[in-house]
């Protein structure tokens, strides 16, 4: 039974309306989102219209605003966002779905001013947008709207994308916008297209920035954020409408050649039942070679798309052959598993052991360490990590500590090398940040010997504590951790 102190809402209601009245006003003091949050519930009590009127003040005020936000202020300015959006669902748009669409794009319509001024490297502020985003097809099947009137209004936010805020504002739209809209607002998109930008007379062109060709003007970059609107319109309208072609015709010749982008419309044709035409468009690609570059490192978005139009072809053996060959060149866990899953009883045994002799002998250690980690078959990572230790590149240890932690249990001495290579990369480089983690490798290492009966060839712990402080005895940072 939780007690009587534990936080939580039971417990909260028992001290009464008038104490967590005054609690509120305590907690609310000098917390102006606190506060605005407090006015919105307040105002909820009274009508969703009057939470609409609060809210829409916010929104002003948030529009006119002008002073930078670096990543310290950023959580305030996200929380105040995400506060008027879960207002005007959950207040304004569950009783009028009309007003809670409009007041929604009067949300959406602050994105440009906001990341005018806004640092939004993490990603949240942009996050708060895109989730309005979502939340407007609902309001908008709710509202009843026209969809030619909406396809309307889809078309004068799309001329305002300037960061990406309604990107996926017509996948979002699509069903509601029906096939009346979807064309309507295709044949916006076209106008748009070949409707002429204005370019000013060199004397008065506005220039805001440079680059390695040159000047970059401002007409400049109308240009190619138009180009880009209308392509990506016209893009997902096909995709809602089911077509395939009108998706195919936003890409040239040389475009459709590019691995990633034949394997999107590749994807499409299949979807289309067209596997012949996808396969062609695939076999036409850039990818075909690859195999002979400087890396021969497979693009597993072209190899997954052919993959799946080999089996709706009938040809499950090429695909198979994929599989392993895509294993081969990149240790996929993923194409491996793929590959055994469709092989006869026992022939799977057979052909796992010849994948894990492929990567115990593959070009690069760590990334046959991390497969055989990852799948697992850690009595395989071990006796890979103390054949080949000379190899292993101790900065990686991203690959390097969860290594050493799945092999600790069962494989000391292979878990002990693991980690004496990031302790000697650190050293060696003196990457005094890192001295902290290597402390702790040590200290593992030393407890890892007691498990430990015999190192064989290599260096004991004693012995290699010895070396370290000989090589790495002024490196105080570190040995005042360790000691």
């Amino acid at each position: 039974m939780a007690s009587k102190k534990t936080l939580n809402a039971k417990n909260l209601e028992e001290l009464g309306a008038v104490r967590l009245a005054q609690l509120l006003m305590e907690v609310s003091t000098g917390n102006a989102a606190a506060k605005r949050r407090l006015r919105l519930e307040l105002a909820g009590a009274q009508s969703p219209a009057e939470v609409a009127r609060e809210i829409d003040k916010r929104l002003n005020t948030i529009r006119r605003s002008s002073s930078f936000v670096d990543w310290q202020k950023r959580k305030s300015l996200t929380d105040d966002l995400a506060t008027q959006r879960h207002a005007i669902v959950e207040h304004v748009a569950q009783a009028d779905p009309g007003e809670g669409l409009a007041l929604m794009w009067r949300f959406l319509g602050l994105a440009n001013s906001v990341f005018d001024r806004c640092d939004d490297s993490s990603g949240t502020v942009s996050g708060i947008f895109h989730e309005a985003v979502e939340d407007l097809a609902a309001m908008a099947a709710q509202a009843n709207i026209k969809s030619e009137a909406l396809a309307d209004t889809v078309y004068d936010a799309l001329e305002q994308n300037h960061y990406g805020q309604y990107d996926d504002l017509i996948s979002a739209l699509a069903s509601v916008l029906g096939e009346a809209g979807l064309k309507r607002l295709r044949k916006r998109i076209e106008e748009l297209a070949q409707k002429p930008i204005v370019k000013p007379a060199d004397g008065e062109r506005v220039e805001i920035g440079w680059s390695s060709r040159g000047a970059i003007y401002q007409d400049e970059i109308e240009g190619r954020r138009r180009e880009s609107t209308v392509r990506l319109a016209l893009m997902e309208i096909a995709d809602a409408m089911g077509d395939v072609e009108g998706f195919i015709a936003q890409y040239d010749e040389q475009t459709r050649r590019a691995p990633r982008i034949a394997a999107e419309i590749a994807d499409r044709l299949l979807a289309a039942n067209r596997p012949l035409d996808a396969l062609v468009i695939l076999d036409n690609s850039q990818q075909n070679n690859s195999a002979g570059s400087r890396y021969d490192w497979p693009d597993f978005r072209w190899i997954d798309s052919r993959i799946a139009v080999l089996e709706a072809l009938g040809r499950g053996d090429e695909a198979q052959q994929m599989r392993w060959s895509c294993f081969e060149r990149s240790l996929s866990a993923e194409h491996l598993r793929a590959y055994l899953k469709r092989l006869p009883d026992f022939d799977d045994i057979d052909a796992e052991t010849r994948a894990f002799e492929h990567a115990e002998n593959y070009s690069s250690v760590l990334g046959a360490l991390s497969f055989l980690v990852s799948w697992p078959a850690l009595d395989r990572a071990a006796n890979l990590v103390i054949k080949q230790f000379e190899k292993i590149d101790g900065d990686h240890y991203e690959i390097l500590s969860p290594a050493a932690d799945a092999l600790s249990a069962k494989y000391p001495l292979a878990a002990s090398l693991v980690l004496r290579a990031m302790i000697d990369f650190t050293l060696i480089h003196a990457r005094s940040k890192r001295y902290k983690h290597a402390a702790r490798h040590f200290l593992e290492c030393a407890s890892l010997a007691r498990q430990i009966p015999d190192y064989g060839e290599l260096e004991s712990h004693a012995d290699y504590e010895t070396k370290l402080r000989n090589l790495h005895g002024r490196k105080s940072g570190f040995w005042s951790m360790v000691d």
